[in-house]
């Protein structure tokens, strides 16, 4: 390419993100160039217990969260960490309810571990085929240690992230790839093409919450907030409950005003983890939301029924979203074909491998998808911004869309946030319910290249 030509074209490109608008990445020019062979030559683990203001969903609660690290070494001597973090209520509520909150985080972090052990000695040019190759077999353990021959793959997926994270590191630095955008591979960049200049920072309320918390969210400048459904109790008592708090919810601020939404309005983000055993139990709850004069004001709810549970969804008249479900890429399809309106995207719980297919995948469908939370670290909330940014809106917004809530809930949060290697950039702080994720936030990919001293301690003997 001449140079007048690369000129032209990088400064398009570069005006079109600044706009917020779909980033061609490919358009730069850029010759594709073989990725280097890389060997696993060595591999270790490490972990922290993080203790939170009990977070309340699935008919229990969550009280500490491990913060999982794998260690990778490739053959040239270059050692990189990941960081993951553990949910077992959220990934298997059956495993979390059959051990103590100990137990399953100790049977996730063993899976961790056995993945480390698969890896160790294999070489790879993809991450993502890495994760596809040891994906099976970490699962089948998982199965057998826990004792649940139906475990859920996320269960899996979960466990994988820290190894994963390592991996896409060790990957970036062996073959010289200095950002985010760069590191994606091609055929994934399409569906990874905005460059949002703002990211809605959405929180999220237990099942329970008083009131007064989400109005004062409302009033410091948050216009989307994740509202946990699917109360303790029967069918009808569970249904009762969230009438009743949604009612409140909406008298409290469905008045309020935003410029992130076409119609001017809080929109609500609904949660019901799975707990409606019939899809008659969600048209029941949204006739009464119809009744209140809410409907209109619903922009998503997140899996409402139980995941096997094949119900047709898109003729309800919101926007339903997959969550926990869409296990893989193939789960994703399944469930855009049963009418799901969107797909929420997790990095952090499901790993970037599987997430950057499902991306695609929606892409292709165009079928928006969000980035949601796992309560996860500050550094993670990071690697889930890097792709809310450049997920395409959803209908009804003109911003990308991340929740994060782990400032709600993480007990030592400010701690947290000094282990990343970025701490106190514009970009990792909200501001009126929005993240600014500008030039700088692009240029150093949120930070995620970046060595955390804290955690690079957790292996120092070796």
């Amino acid at each position: 390419m001449k140079r007048r030509e690369f000129v032209n074209k990088t400064a398009a490109a570069t005006a079109l993100g600044a706009m917020g608008l779909p980033l061609n990445i490919n358009a730069l020019g850029k010759e594709k160039k073989m990725q280097k062979t890389i060997k696993i030559k060595d591999t270790n683990s490490n972990f922290e217990r993080e203790s939170l203001f009990p977070y309340r969903f699935k008919g229990s609660a969550v009280t500490q969260l491990w913060q999982t690290a794998a260690w990778l070494q490739s053959e040239s001597g270059v050692a990189k960490i990941g960081l993951g973090t553990q949910s077992p209520l959220w990934s298997d509520s059956s495993v979390a309810g059959d051990h103590s909150e100990n137990g399953a985080n100790a049977l996730m972090f063993a899976m961790s571990e056995k993945a480390l052990q698969l890896a160790k000695g294999r070489t790879f040019t993809d991450p993502i085929q890495l994760m596809d190759d040891i994906l099976p077999e970490v699962h089948a353990y998982g199965q057998k240690i826990t004792g649940e021959p139906d475990l859920r793959m996320t269960f899996a997926l979960n466990s994988l992230v820290c190894v994963d994270n390592a991996a896409w590191l060790l990957y970036a630095h062996e073959n010289n790839m200095k950002t985010f955008d760069e590191m994606v591979p091609e055929q994934y960049r399409p569906g990874l093409s905005y460059r949002h200049e703002k990211v809605a920072s959405i929180p999220s309320f237990p099942v329970g919450t008083a009131i007064e918390k989400i109005k004062s969210a409302a009033d410091e400048g948050y216009f989307i907030m994740k509202l946990k459904t699917g109360s303790k109790g029967t069918q009808k008592e569970m249904l009762a409950h969230d009438m009743e708090f949604l009612s409140n919810v909406h008298k409290a601020v469905g008045h309020y005003e935003t410029p992130h939404t076409k119609d001017g309005k809080i929109p609500y983000y609904i949660d019901p983890n799975g707990r409606y055993e019939s899809k008659d139990t969600l048209l029941r709850f949204l006739d009464h939301a119809r009744k209140i004069g809410a409907f209109d004001q619903i922009a998503v709810i997140e899996e409402p029924l139980r995941e096997e549970d094949e119900s047709f969804v898109g003729d309800v008249g919101v926007t339903i979203a997959a969550d926990e479900s869409a296990h893989t890429v193939q789960d994703a399809i399944n469930r855009m074909e049963q009418g799901y309106g969107t797909i929420v995207v997790k990095a952090i719980a499901k790993t970037l491998s599987m997430t950057m297919k499902i991306v695609q995948a929606c892409h292709e469908r165009k079928v928006p998808c969000f980035s949601a939370d796992l309560t996860v670290n500050p550094i993670l909330v990071d690697w889930n911004k890097t792709i809310a940014a450049r997920l395409a809106p959803l209908p009804m917004m003109d911003i990308g869309l991340l929740e994060t809530n782990g400032h709600q809930y993480y007990k030592n949060w400010d701690k947290l946030t000094t282990y990343h290697p970025r701490a106190g950039a514009k970009w990792t702080q909200t501001e009126n319910g929005v993240y600014k994720t500008g030039n700088s936030f692009y240029e150093e990919s949120g930070g995620i290249f970046l060595p955390s001293e804290h955690y690079e301690a957790l292996f120092k003997e070796i």
